[in-house]
């Protein structure tokens, strides 16, 4: 299983946030696309911080699209269940794990996230290299760790994919070593200098 845990790179998901905030706060229905989300650790986090800076009213709008290959079949149970054993939620702030987390009656190991946090989130089994988005009409996508494990054309008709199902104006977020190679000048800006925070120019 890929080896990931909450709220790692936290700082980076909530200046993408604060970015893509004025970008949803009138919208009816706010659609986001986690990409190569392993046990949905990311999504997750991102959900939670989410939900901090936009508040329980505009997060009843969301829904975060949490795909992965999923070779052994086993993320999806994980994720819709939303329970997660303590070490992995070291990182978590004490108030934050206190809000969102409840023991597991079975086993006090165990958290479970908690239900408004849960809905939010859906996994769908996805392999990137199919060039196929999961459906059109996405706000923000979400992609660390995974494209640096494909080729260089591969990369870039992953990014086109991207490009094509985000809504005009939406927005993409990779790892801080991600950078876009020049064949995708003029479809994406870079919005701040510290991080792979981007935004879809053109429709």
């Amino acid at each position: 299983m890929a080896f990931t845990f909450f709220f790692r790179d936290a700082q980076t998901l909530r200046l993408a946030i604060e970015q893509f905030h004025p970008y949803i706060q009138s919208r009816t229905r706010i659609t986001i696309w986690s990409a190569g989300c392993a046990m949905g650790q990311e999504p997750y986090t991102f959900a939670i911080i989410l939900r901090e800076i936009i508040g329980p009213y505009l997060f009843r709008n969301v829904k975060i699209y949490a795909t992965d290959l999923d070779q052994y079949g086993n993320y999806g149970k994980i994720i819709n269940e939303g329970k997660y054993p303590l070490k992995d939620l070291e990182r978590i702030p004490e108030d934050i794990l206190a809000r969102y987390f409840t023991p597991a009656d079975e086993d006090p190991s165990q958290r479970i996230i908690l239900e408004e946090i849960r809905h939010s989130v859906e996994f769908h089994r996805h392999d990137l290299l199919s060039f196929e988005p999961i459906r059109s009409g996405i706000h923000m996508i979400i992609c660390k760790n995974v494209l640096l494990h494909f080729s260089a054309e591969e990369r870039i008709k992953v990014w086109m994919m991207f490009w094509n199902t985000l809504e005009e104006g939406g927005f993409m977020l990779h790892e801080h070593t991600q950078k876009l190679p020049d064949e995708l000048n003029g479809k994406f800006e870079l919005m701040v200098m510290n991080a792979q925070i981007f935004r879809k120019i053109g429709k």
